[in-house]
């Protein structure tokens, strides 16, 4: 082997070098940085009964019925979280601001979240949506609404415009 030949050979080991320790610098560097990316996605997940303490912390109902999320636990005035289907959480109302709040119905604003599994595009999806609140009812000897309308703004989960949910 010529000095020649020594030297092109040690150059192209040294860009060899070169390239494998900045494509592993910059991977690590797109890592690193998606993740707040990852931190930020359990916020944009969807929420389940298990949030439901999410609550107006001392906030007394002043007599007015509460939802008892897939009908346990105490009625809660104003829940800004109810599960839709009980049986797998996959649709769940979340966000929910409510416009009126009164002893026979309430009325609502929030987004519908359906895991991917129902919502059939593949990813999970939300559906702006308007809640009614009706029919109370004593539940356990406590003031409860039994019934839960959504009427969907645009496009909807399962194909129909307003759904009716049983919260008893």
């Amino acid at each position: 082997m010529t000095d020649r030949e020594r030297a092109r050979w040690s150059r192209g080991r040294t860009a060899l070098a070169a390239f494998v320790a900045v494509t592993a610098l910059a991977a690590g560097g797109v890592w690193l940085g998606q993740a707040s990316d990852r931190a930020s996605a359990v916020d944009a997940a969807p929420k389940t009964s298990a949030v439901q303490d999410v609550k107006d912390a001392g906030t007394s109902s002043g007599g007015l019925p509460g939802v008892r999320d897939c009908g346990r636990g105490r009625p809660v005035t104003k829940p800004h979280v109810i599960t839709l289907t009980c049986e797998d959480a996959e649709m769940v109302a979340t966000a929910i601001t409510w416009k009126y709040y009164g002893a026979r119905e309430a009325l609502g604003v929030g987004v519908v979240q359906v895991e991917k599994s129902d919502a059939g595009a593949g990813a999970d999806a939300g559906f702006p949506a308007t809640f009614r609140l009706r029919d109370p009812e004593r539940v356990g000897g406590e003031l409860a609404f039994t019934g839960l309308e959504v009427t969907y703004e645009g496009s909807t989960p399962l194909g129909d415009t307003t759904e009716m949910y049983t919260l008893a």
